[in-house]
């Protein structure tokens, strides 16, 4: 059996349970991945420790301190991003992905590649949903 096929059957209801976080692979990604920004700071992460400020810097102007703050709190209690605090005055904490983070990466690529030609369709298509996400 392929690693789909197990997915299949690991996440296949029996009616009788509903909690299938941590034993459906397809429910435990895309509850660690849920919200508007986590995917996108994984990206920012991905390549190199980031500084708050810095990291705050990369983000849409939507994205305020106190949402990036309580989003990298939340990756960080869910073991994908991994917070360093370097113990010198002023305070310096940087942020990067975790190993289990980085193991996000050719979903990443693969999301890009997927989003650009889905861009490019919307630019083809009279019917373009526009600004669907707010980026």
């Amino acid at each position: 059996m392929n690693a789909s096929a197990e997915a299949t059957a690991e996440c296949s209801g029996d009616g009788k349970t509903r909690d299938l976080f941590g034993v459906c692979p397809y429910v435990t990604s895309q509850m660690l991945l849920s919200g508007k920004w986590p995917i996108y700071i994984l990206y920012e992460l991905m390549s190199e420790p980031v500084r708050f400020n810095e990291l705050l810097r990369r983000m849409p102007r939507e994205m305020t301190h106190a949402t990036l703050s309580r989003q990298l709190k939340e990756m960080e209690a869910k073991g994908l991003v991994v917070r360093i605090d370097h113990h010198e005055v002023p305070p310096r904490v940087e942020y990067e992905t975790s190993a289990i983070g980085r193991e996000f990466a050719p979903v990443l690529n693969a999301m890009a590649v997927w989003g650009e030609k889905y861009i490019a369709q919307m630019d083809r298509s009279a019917s373009t949903p526009t600004n669907l996400l707010g980026c």
